[in-house]
């Protein structure tokens, strides 16, 4: 067995003795087993998650550079299915492989080329309709494309080490814009960015440092969203970021809230502002007795704990209502806005109310209900 470094990550192993696929496939599976082994550095266990792609002579290629090519697809399309696996190269993988190389090349140019816009949802109470945050969601207004939404290259660009200079894009763009809003007189209490786990680290306290001083932002206006395995994947570590990031002023939020596995004990001890319900549990609502009791438990809980909670992915009256009776005031989804761009939130900073669209939404849900008694 030949093993050698080709850059960056990636690594090739060459094997001279095999009968057959399921030979390759073995040595795949023992790979895995022996990488997943932990690396202890500097007091932290270190686990690695490799994703295998392999190509076979003469099938995938009669000389090196075929067969290379062929097992980088592969590994690529191993990556897409979850990473830590394997995949064998089949030859419709090679269109698929020419997409996303078209693609890689087009986001490096649709950064430098400042094809990134940020659309802002708003965060509203339901109770008084009043908007009292906005997330900032990345958009990619592609010149041939259209806009691409942001499940569909964030996962590229952190593949392709990009994710860090478009995250710190984010940051400041949705600082100069909130400042911007609040220049035009309007009452925004605070815009929520999203933070890659590639960002979290003491590098990012320095550019969330720079950003607010160069934009003037009030800390208090900004709210960083952290997804809960983000914060979980080295608790202990996480605590000291968190408190560093505190000490800014900046607020801090569990994005995707519930679909990790966190701690209570953990939780307690991290300096957090908010959780977010991740919409999955939301979409769920109406699948019966247990998702709701899940739903009402995370409420409590994150009640217990004194934090802001925000649900997100609302789409229904009937979703809307359950959460209201639970006692939970923020709501983030389409049912009342999609993310729209800076100049049409300001229009909806203008009205800054959704009082009378709750309003209508809930006096329209009886008819609903009475309609499918009927039918």
């Amino acid at each position: 067995i030949d093993v050698s470094r080709l850059g960056g990550d990636e690594f090739t192993v060459v094997l001279n003795k095999v009968s057959s696929p399921e030979d390759a496939a073995a040595v795949a599976e023992r790979l895995h087993t022996a990488l997943a082994e932990p690396v202890t550095v500097q007091q932290h266990d270190l686990v690695i998650t490799p994703s295998i792609g392999i190509a076979t002579y003469p099938a995938d290629g009669e000389d090196v550079d075929g067969l290379l090519k062929h097992a980088d697809t592969a590994m690529y399309h191993a990556k897409t299915a979850g990473k830590n696996t394997y995949e064998f190269y089949v030859n419709t993988m090679a269109e698929t492989g020419l997409e996303r190389l078209k693609l890689e090349t087009d986001l490096r140019r649709g950064i430098e080329r400042q094809e990134l816009v940020l659309h802002y949802q708003p965060q509203v109470d339901i109770k008084n309709g009043a908007i009292v945050g906005a997330e900032a969601v990345v958009r990619w207004s592609h010149p041939e494309l259209g806009i691409i939404p942001p499940m569909e290259f964030i996962p590229l660009a952190e593949e392709m080490g990009l994710i860090i200079d478009l995250g710190e894009w984010v940051l400041f763009e949705a600082c100069r814009q909130m400042k911007a809003f609040q220049k035009q007189g309007f009452t925004l209490p605070k815009i929520a960015v999203n933070v890659s786990s590639l960002q979290f680290n003491q590098a990012f306290i320095r550019r969330v440092k720079q950003a607010l001083a160069e934009t003037r932002l009030d800390p208090q206006s900004l709210e960083l969203e952290l997804t809960e395995g983000m914060i979980m994947s080295n608790a202990s570590a996480s605590v000291k970021v968190l408190h560093d990031l505190k000490t800014l002023g900046v607020g801090l939020s569990v994005d995707d809230f519930g679909t990790g596995y966190s701690s209570l004990a953990y939780l307690s001890r991290f300096p957090l502002d908010g959780l977010k319900i991740d919409r999955t549990f939301i979409v769920d609502l109406d699948k019966g007795k247990n998702h709701q009791s899940l739903v009402a438990a995370i409420i409590a809980m994150g009640k217990g704990l004194e934090l802001e909670l925000i649900a997100e992915g609302v789409e229904t009256a009937e979703q809307l209502n359950f959460l209201k009776k639970h006692g939970l005031r923020v709501i983030q989804g389409y049912l009342l806005s999609k993310p729209v761009a800076a100049q049409d939130f300001a229009t909806l900073l203008t009205n800054n109310n959704f009082r009378e669209t709750i309003k209508s939404i809930n006096q329209d849900t009886p008819r609903k209900q009475a309609k499918v008694v009927a039918g």
